[in-house]
């Protein structure tokens, strides 16, 4: 597998699970994800969560696609430090690509718009064929 099989994979399967750690404990949540490309795998949020905050704390994650295919699930894990972007053409993108976030009162412009990606890290598949075999990790 290559990391455009990652990319590939992450844009169809937008739903993935994220993991911070709160002081020693950990936390794992259900996002929406933005996109993937060359530079990164992109997630946007708001500045009032409070995974957000923990992700400023410890920069650390790993987050977990899931396709639950019924012949063949399929799993890929991304670890890696997040980096936080403020880029107006970014926040421009994130508007329109995702256009509920004018209801929570947010705009291209707003302080609140919370944009990050994982430019860095490293990622491996997992399948139930693959299960007890030694994982094969990307390194992007």
């Amino acid at each position: 597998m290559t990391l455009q099989d990652c990319i590939k994979f992450t844009n169809e399967n937008p739903i993935c699970y994220l993991a911070t750690v709160e002081k020693d404990q950990p936390r794992v949540r259900a996002l929406a994800f933005w996109f993937a490309d060359e530079s990164g795998f992109y997630f946007q949020t708001g500045a009032i969560k409070l995974f957000y905050r923990q992700l400023q704390e410890n920069p650390k994650t790993e987050v977990c696609f899931y396709n639950n295919d019924p012949r063949m699930g399929m799993m890929l894990r991304i670890a890696g430090n997040v980096e936080f972007l403020d880029d107006i053409k970014l926040k421009e993108k994130a508007m329109a690509d995702r256009p509920f976030l004018q209801a929570f009162g947010l705009s291209a412009t707003s302080p609140g718009l919370i944009l990050f990606r994982i430019p860095h890290g490293q990622a491996h598949f997992w399948t139930r064929e693959t299960n007890l075999k030694p994982k094969e990790y990307i390194n992007f």
